[in-house]
C-alpha cells in the first residue's frame, strides 16, 4: 500500500516572473495560497505525476524519565539562546504550516494584530477541517502564538488527528507552572504531543490601527495609505509594525529553536497568523520582499514542507479527507499512513 500511495498525484507551482530568469519550482495544490494583483504574475497547473510586541512567554518541552515526567526548558524564547543542544539527525521531517481559522474581528472586519480574540463557529469548524486533512501527517511537536485564536486552531485541528495523541500546552511561566503541570506517567507522556506557544509568532502589531473598521479607516485616511500600511514590506501602520519587523522576530525565533527541532527529525506543526506565516514561507522558499507581500494565506488551511539535508521542499495542501492517498507525498510518510491504517483496524 505504501509504494501505491507514494505515487499519488501532486501539483507544482512555477513562477513566470519575467524579471527573474530561474524559475522557482515548488510543488502545491491550488487552494492553500492566493497572490494579489499587485505581486508578480503566477501560474497555476496541476501535473499527474510525482514532483522532483507583545508579552513575553518562556517554552519548554517534555523530558520522561523512568521514575517521573519532568519539565525542561530545551526550547525556551530567543532571549534563552538557541537549541543547539539538540542532536542532529539528517531523517526526513514533516512542517505544517496552519494559519488560524476565522476570529470574531475576522468577522467583523477589523485590524487584529496583537488583540486576543477567539475564533467564529465559523473559524471552529475551518480548524477542525485542517485537522482532518492533516490526520495522516505525523506531528511530534506544536509551535503557536501567544493568541487564542492560533492555539483553538492547534488543538482543535489535533482532535481530528488519527493518532489520538492528546496535545498538553507546555507552562515554563514559573517554577511553580512547571511544578503544577508535571506529567509523572511516561505512558500518558508518549500519548502527548508539546505545543510551545511563542509571542514570537504572534501576529504583526497594527498600532493605533487594532480595533478599527477596515472600510472606516480606508475612507478616513484613504485607500491607499491604508494599502500602504497593510501590503508595504517596510512601512508600519502609527506606531505599529511593519511586515519586516514581524519577520525578523518570527523568522529568527523559527530559525533558532524550529528547525533544530526539523534536523533532529521531529515533526512539526506551527499555527499561527498571516503576516508570521508569510514572513517564515518568505525564509522557506527565499522570497524577496516584493514576491512576499503579494501571498495571502487562507484561514484553516494547512500547508506541507518536507525538510530533508538541511533543505525545504514545499510539498502543498493536502486536498481534502476524502481523497485517497492524499497526505502521503513521501515514502515516509506512506509507511506512516499505512502504519495509522494497521493501528485502527
Amino acid at each position: 500500500m505504501a509504494a501505491s500511495v507514494y505515487h499519488h498525484a501532486i501539483g507544482t507551482f512555477r513562477s513566470s516572473d519575467p524579471c527573474n530568469s530561474s524559475a522557482v519550482h515548488q510543488e502545491f495544490t491550488n487552494i492553500s495560497l492566493r497572490f494579489l494583483p499587485s505581486g508578480p504574475n503566477f501560474n497555476f497547473g496541476v501535473l499527474r505525476s510525482e514532483s522532483s510586541s507583545c508579552g513575553k512567554k518562556n517554552s519548554s518541552v517534555i523530558q520522561a524519565s523512568t521514575t517521573q515526567i519532568s519539565v525542561s526548558d530545551r526550547v525556551s524564547s530567543s532571549s534563552k539562546g538557541s537549541t543547539s543542544d539538540i542532536p542532529k539527525k539528517s531523517n526526513e521531517a514533516a512542517l505544517i504550516l496552519i494559519r488560524h481559522g476565522e476570529s470574531m474581528w475576522n468577522e467583523k472586519n477589523l485590524f487584529t494584530g496583537c488583540v486576543d480574540v477567539p475564533l467564529t463557529k465559523k473559524g471552529i469548524e475551518e480548524a477542525i477541517e485542517a485537522g482532518k486533512r492533516i490526520g495522516n501527517i505525523p506531528v511530534d511537536i506544536i509551535f503557536t502564538s501567544g493568541l487564542i485564536r492560533a492555539q483553538m486552531t492547534a488543538m482543535l485541528a489535533m482532535t481530528q488527528h488519527r493518532h489520538r495523541k492528546v496535545p498538553i500546552i507546555m507552562h515554563n511561566e514559573s517554577e511553580q507552572a512547571k511544578l503544577w503541570s508535571e506529567i509523572y506517567s511516561e505512558d500518558t507522556t508518549k500519548q502527548s504531543i508539546p505545543v510551545i506557544a511563542a509571542w514570537q509568532l504572534n501576529e504583526r502589531m497594527y498600532g493605533e490601527l487594532q480595533g478599527l473598521n477596515k472600510q472606516e479607516t480606508a475612507e478616513r485616511f484613504g485607500k491607499e495609505k491604508v494599502h500602504e500600511w497593510r501590503r508595504s514590506y517596510d512601512i508600519p501602520p502609527p506606531h505599529g509594525e511593519s511586515l519586516e519587523m514581524c519577520a525578523e522576530r518570527a523568522v529568527a525565533y523559527f530559525k533558532h529553536h524550529i528547525e533544530p527541532q526539523l534536523s533532529a527529525g521531529k515533526n512539526v506543526m506551527i499555527a499561527a497568523h498571516g503576516n508570521s506565516l508569510r514572513s517564515i514561507i518568505m525564509y522557506l522558499d527565499q522570497l524577496t520582499s516584493q514576491e512576499v507581500i503579494s501571498l495571502e494565506l487562507s484561514t484553516g488551511i494547512p500547508l506541507l514542507y518536507i525538510f530533508k539535508e538541511g533543505k525545504f521542499i514545499r510539498r502543498g495542501s493536502p486536498v481534502g479527507p476524502t481523497e485517497a492517498g492524499v497526505y502521503a507525498y513521501t515514502r515516509s510518510l506512506a509507511q506512516y499512513r499505512q502504519e495509522l491504517d494497521e493501528m485502527c483496524q
